[in-house]
């Protein structure tokens, strides 16, 4: 019989709270929120841990809160492009988890980011087992865990 391990909501909050404190300053906490509007332009990114513990992790945030994360995250510059959204928005993504990863049985591995606009769309082979609905400076911030069904 296999046991699902899985991170908590309350440790996954934790560390997005201290991942975007880190990133982007004490002015503007994380708190909970409602969920991203469903017509929405979304700005997605995950990362996907293998190993000893597998799971996906996802951050999702609007096109807009994108570019306000990128510019603060580059010191309030006006001028960002989309390899800087790209960016940003993929460092805090690796950074919530290789600190889920970190939580979890190793030895594991983490991958690189992936960005995409547009929502996260999950094979039915997964099972979402954590999701925070937050928001940031007014704006919902979503971060998803996801395990395949058989770990």
């Amino acid at each position: 019989m296999n046991v699902m391990i899985e991170p908590s909501l309350h440790d996954v909050v934790s560390l997005t709270q201290e991942v975007w404190t880190s990133f982007l300053g004490y002015d503007e906490p994380l708190f909970e929120g409602e969920p991203l509007p469903d017509d929405a332009t979304v700005v997605s990114a995950t990362v996907t841990v293998s190993g000893a513990w597998a799971g996906v992790v996802s951050l999702q945030v609007s096109e807009a809160m994108a570019h306000r994360i990128t510019a603060a995250m580059l010191g309030g510059s006006e001028k960002v492009d989309e390899s800087d959204v790209s960016d940003a928005v993929g460092e805090l993504v690796n950074m919530v988890g290789g600190n889920v990863k970190s939580l979890m049985p190793g030895p594991s591995t983490l991958s690189l980011p992936v960005v995409a606009h547009g929502r996260v769309f999950w094979p039915h082979e997964s099972a979402e087992v954590v999701r925070a609905d937050l928001t940031w400076a007014g704006e919902p911030v979503c971060i998803a865990v996801h395990v395949p069904l058989e770990q």
